[in-house]
C-alpha cells in the first residue's frame, strides 16, 4: 500500500536521513525546506532512485499559514496524506535574558504554531488513512538544565510547547486510531555544509556530559522516526522518546 508522507526541513541533516529510511517504490513524499534548495533536489533524487515519488516545496513555516499550505499542497498531489513529520527547526544560543521579542516571537511561530498548521490541517486525511501517523521532531533543550550544557533557551521553550500540542492531540486522535509521538534528539553530528548552531570545540567539551561519550549520528534518529511511522507503532502514542546518549 502507498503511503503518503509529508516531511519539513527535509534538504539535510535528520530531515533528509528520515526520508532516506522511508523511501520506496510505494511512498509519495512532498519534502520541504525553507532555502536550501540544493539539499533537497538530493533529498528528491534519493526518494526518486528507491523508485519513490517527491515533490518538493520551499517555504517559510514562520509565515502564518504557510504549514496549512503545505498540507493542501501534498493532498493535491497525492489525493490524500498518511503520515506527517515535523522535522523543520533551529537552534537559538541566546541566553534568556538577551532574548529579543522578535526572536522570541519567531522561534513560537516556526516551530509550534507551524506544527498545530501542520497537524491540524491534516487530520481530515490523517482519518481516512489506515496509518494515521504524526511524528515532531524536538530537541533535548526542553529537559536538560544545567551549567555544563548549552541551554539554547528561546527554541527550548518552542520545542517544549510542541511537545505539550502534541500530547493534546495524541489523546484527541487516539480514538481514530492516529498516533502522534515525539522524538527528541540530544547533539546530532550536523552535515558538513551545514549551520553549526555549535562550534566545534565548544561540541567537544559537551561530550564529556554525554553517558555514551559521543553526539549521535542523523540515522540513529531517522531509525526511530521510521518505527514510529511504521505499522508496529500502533499502540504507542502521546509519547517523548529520546534518542540522545543517556543525556539526561
Amino acid at each position: 500500500m502507498t503511503r503518503n508522507i509529508l516531511v519539513t526541513g527535509a534538504a539535510s541533516g535528520i530531515g533528509a536521513e528520515i526520508c532516506r529510511k522511508l523511501a520506496s517504490e510505494q511512498t509519495n513524499f512532498l519534502v520541504h525546506t525553507r532555502s536550501n534548495k540544493q539539499g533537497l533536489d538530493k533529498t528528491v533524487r534519493y526518494i526518486e532512485d528507491l523508485g519513490g515519488r517527491a515533490e518538493q516545496k520551499l517555504a517559510d513555516l514562520s509565515i502564518k499559514g504557510e504549514g496549512r499550505r503545505l498540507v493542501k499542497e501534498a493532498v493535491q498531489h497525492f489525493d490524500g496524506l498518511d503520515i506527517i513529520i515535523a522535522n523543520a527547526g533551529y537552534a537559538n544560543k541566546a541566553s534568556i535574558t538577551d532574548i529579543t521579542d522578535a526572536e522570541f516571537e519567531e522561534a513560537h511561530n516556526s516551530i509550534t504554531r507551524s506544527f498545530l498548521e501542520l497537524t491540524t490541517a491534516a487530520i481530515p486525511f490523517l482519518k481516512k488513512s489506515n496509518n494515521g501517523r504524526i511524528i515532531g521532531i524536538s530537541a533535548f533543550g526542553p529537559h536538560v538544565w544545567r551549567t555544563q550544557v548549552m541551554p539554547f533557551a528561546a527554541t527550548a521553550v518552542a520545542k517544549g510547547a510542541m511537545e505539550v500540542v502534541a500530547k493534546a492531540l495524541a489523546l484527541k486522535l487516539a480514538p481514530n486510531s492516529i498516533t502522534v509521538n515525539i522524538v527528541a534528539p540530544g547533539f546530532i553530528k550536523k552535515d558538513p555544509t551545514a549551520h553549526l548552531a555549535i562550534e566545534p570545540k565548544a561540541l567537544a567539551d559537551v561530550c564529556s556530559q554525554i553517558p555514551m561519550g559521543r553526539v549521535g549520528e542523523a540515522h540513529e534518529v531517522a531509525s526511530v522516526v521510521r518505527f514510529c511511522a511504521s505499522d508496529e507503532s500502533s499502540y504507542l502514542t502521546g509519547q517523548v522518546i529520546h534518542v540522545n546518549g543517556g543525556l539526561v
